[in-house]
């Protein structure tokens, strides 16, 4: 259940979001691939949860979601489908050369 996760483990999994792309950085990720590669780690994660926190970073300034040529209109691609790489800020973060409390363990 998405409201049972502890702040650790919410940092844990949104962290491991950040390592996850920034091994293939500056290429991006589809959310699917990227939820697929967490559940290896954190095999309970759910959906929407990671929807929730591919939001949370996109909001900070730390992913940014890429639109594929081949999409339509990008508010009907279902998020799954949805390509997210790191910004600058982000890889700075997963290098940890800059501290967010919300993501510090």
């Amino acid at each position: 259940m998405a409201n049972s996760r502890s702040s650790w483990q919410i940092k844990r999994v949104r962290n491991e979001m950040l390592v996850a792309l920034k091994l293939i950085y500056p290429a991006a990720l589809q959310a699917d691939a990227l939820l697929r590669s967490l559940l290896c780690l954190f095999p309970t994660l759910e959906w929407d949860q990671v929807k929730r926190d591919l939001a949370y970073l996109c909001e900070k300034g730390y992913l940014q979601r890429v639109v594929a040529d081949t999409e339509t209109d990008d508010r009907l691609t279902p998020w799954r489908l949805r390509w997210f790489r790191l910004t600058p800020a982000g890889v700075e973060l997963a290098d940890h050369c800059i501290k967010d409390p919300a993501l510090d363990q």
